[in-house]
């Protein structure tokens, strides 16, 4: 039996193994999905929902190795780690409550009536940043809505996502629920089995693949693909409140966020000044191991990607960007507070998604060149703008999924990403109806 070993991304040593599921196995853990899953939608939903509630409980006797193995697995610091846990468990009963409300049958008048029906098999595909939450995000409004999951979590961060399913099937009924571990090859096999429908998050090539192979069969799709989020700040903004949210945003998570600041677009007027007070607050933070005291930024998951990371910053140099704070050569894992002016558009910092605990800013003599740069990507998840008066007008004209006038992207609204960003949403009720199929009954 061919093992996936999880490493540390600190010291490359071993954490722990888990089975890799072959090509071959594919087709009889599809088969035992189908089968739990037309018992599962039997079920009614109020007691699919209480059967999930009692599920997510069970997390409250792990919640600690939990935290311990994403700290472990992708390096992220023990007090973000136990955020993502604590949020994942504790919030369950109220998604859950939220989802039935979405999925409950509706009166169209005349004897109709609309229904959301089980879809059937569901492959969600999770990432590594927050394997946790954003597998989270995915399979609980498959499994409410009455289909079973097949839950293929990224090859760096097996052990998180093996334990969250174990405990869960604690209560689940047994086929609803289940793990394929792999790499690429393993999530390939799994989007081509005969199931009904692929969640995923990752990058945008990974989402290119995975449509071209669900189009065959119309699998059903809902994806979000990366971004390369701007801001923009106008002369207008409080520049102390547009600095913080520049720094934090660009350096959450060691950059490893979809939702990073990855361009910031200043006017002129208060360029120097909002640079200057960048750099002051960018230096405060601290680079090191998870469980050390005071750290912000943590490691880099993977040598590859902090290759690339280096290669964006070295591209930068050598086109002519200035580094206000750090430099284009960091030792593996790490990568320190980066501070970068003078970006442009050549230049891989501004069209590819970096990743990385990096602040890029270009400065604008008039908001429709900010306005030209921001929209000039094929990415279009989430921007913010950070402005006086006219601060909502700009943020109509950003061609995102989810704008933030003067606050970060997101907030009560779905998940959502523009352009190649995102292939349908989750959240909310319109979000949780995505993994359902719909259906009008006549009466």
């Amino acid at each position: 039996m061919s093992m996936l070993i999880s490493y540390d991304p600190i010291d490359q040593q071993a954490i722990g193994e888990v089975p890799i599921t072959t090509n071959a196995q594919m087709p009889t853990l599809v088969a035992a999905a189908k089968k739990a899953q037309h018992a599962w939608a039997k079920v009614s939903l109020l007691d699919r929902q209480q059967i999930v509630v009692k599920a997510y409980e069970k997390l409250a006797k792990v919640q600690e190795s939990l935290t311990l193995l994403i700290s472990k697995e992708m390096g992220k610091d023990y007090r973000r780690a136990s955020y993502e846990v604590a949020g994942t468990a504790q919030n369950a009963g109220y998604f859950c409550q939220e989802i039935a409300a979405a999925l409950k049958p509706e009166s169209m008048g005349h004897g109709a009536e609309l229904q959301y029906r089980p879809l059937g098999v569901v492959a969600v595909i999770a990432p590594w940043n927050y394997p946790l939450a954003m597998a989270n995000n995915l399979l609980l409004p498959a499994l409410m809505a009455g289909n079973s999951v097949i839950l293929k979590p990224s090859e760096l961060t097996p052990l998180v996502a093996d334990l969250f399913v174990s405990t869960l099937n604690e209560v689940l009924p047994e086929g609803v629920l289940q793990i394929a571990h792999g790499d690429s090859a393993t999530g390939k096999a799994l989007v081509e089995a005969d199931i009904n429908m692929v969640a995923f998050t990752g990058s945008l090539a990974a989402g290119k693949h995975i449509m071209a192979s669900a189009a065959s069969s119309l699998k059903r799709l809902v994806m979000e693909l990366g971004g390369n989020d701007p801001m923009i700040v106008m002369a207008t903004a409080d520049i102390d409140k547009a600095v913080q949210f520049a720094v934090a945003s660009s350096f959450e998570n060691a950059g490893q966020m979809c939702t990073s600041t990855e361009r910031v677009y200043v006017d002129a007027r208060v360029a120097e000044e909002f640079e200057q007070k960048v750099v002051a607050l960018a230096s405060r933070y601290q680079v090191g191991q998870w469980d050390q005291t005071n750290v912000n930024i943590g490691p880099i998951v993977s040598h590859k990607q902090h290759q690339r990371v280096l290669s964006q910053l070295k591209d930068a140099e050598q086109k002519g960007a200035k580094f206000l704070l750090g430099n284009a050569d960091y030792e593996v894992p790490y990568i320190q507070p980066t501070v970068v002016t003078d970006i442009r558009p050549e230049m891989q910092l501004e069209h590819d998604e970096t990743f990385g605990p990096v602040v890029a800013i270009s400065r604008f003599t008039h908001i429709s060149e900010a306005i030209e740069r921001a929209n000039a990507s094929p990415f279009g998840l989430g921007a913010a703008v950070f402005g006086g008066a006219g601060a909502a007008d700009v943020a109509e004209q950003i061609e995102a999924g989810m704008v933030g006038v003067n606050q970060g992207a997101g907030g009560p609204g779905p998940w959502v990403g523009a352009k190649q960003s995102g292939f349908g949403f989750h959240g909310t009720a319109a979000g949780h109806r995505q993994f359902a199929q719909v259906r009008v009954i006549s009466k």
